[in-house]
């Protein structure tokens, strides 16, 4: 029972974690990423149109 415990302790925690900083709205990975990948397409684009 112990066991099951930690193991659902630990998975909570993995679920916060990732919320914050993985999803986390405008300053999470994701939106920096999403960020990045859209600033270099504009660029690869105006690449292409010249």
């Amino acid at each position: 029972m112990r066991n099951i415990l930690m193991t659902v302790m630990m998975l909570v925690v993995v679920v916060l974690l990732f919320n914050a900083i993985i999803s986390k709205d405008t300053t999470g990975t994701k939106a920096q990423i999403e960020t990045q990948g859209n600033s270099a397409n504009t660029k690869i684009g105006t690449l292409t149109l010249n």
